[in-house]
């Protein structure tokens, strides 16, 4: 079976951050990661070389397949901030009513700045992902669960 591509390294999450030169993106950044940390309630690891992780969920699936990934997490883009959640986008489809302006696409959020949303809306879909996160598995997962990293 493959490995997964994405796993956490010991890279500076604050010198990979430090490194955006959109200063708007970098304190967008820099604000999303202060919120995710409050949420997660975690400290933030880079995952691969451009995803800033909170939390680590262990997925196994029905063929055998698994692996870890993030519980929340973001990565800094060309055209916007990918915001990863646990869950995907079924559980908050209430809160994106709310939310502004964002694109969506497979379990993901694209945001094109803070601006655009409520933070305070934000937040909440954050939390609400760390809760997916640590429900006991269903019968699609044969194990998982959240790990503080």
């Amino acid at each position: 079976m493959a490995e997964n591509k994405t796993k956490p390294t010991k890279s500076s999450v604050t010198a990979f951050l430090n490194k955006i030169q959109d200063r708007q993106l970098r304190d967008d950044c820099f604000a999303i990661l202060q919120l995710m940390q409050q949420v997660s309630k975690c400290e933030p690891i880079m995952w691969g070389s451009a995803i800033v992780g909170f939390g680590t969920y262990h997925y196994v699936y029905e063929s055998g397949r698994e692996g870890d990934t993030v519980v929340i997490g973001f990565s800094p883009r060309k055209q916007n901030i990918s915001i990863y959640l646990m869950g995907g986008l079924k559980n908050i489809e209430v809160e994106l009513t709310k939310l502004g302006k964002y694109k969506t696409g497979k379990g993901c959020l694209y945001i094109k700045s803070l601006g655009d949303v409520d933070v305070a809306v934000l937040k909440k879909v954050f939390a609400k992902a760390v809760t997916v996160s640590s429900l006991p598995p269903g019968p699609a997962k044969q194990r998982s669960g959240f790990r503080h990293s």
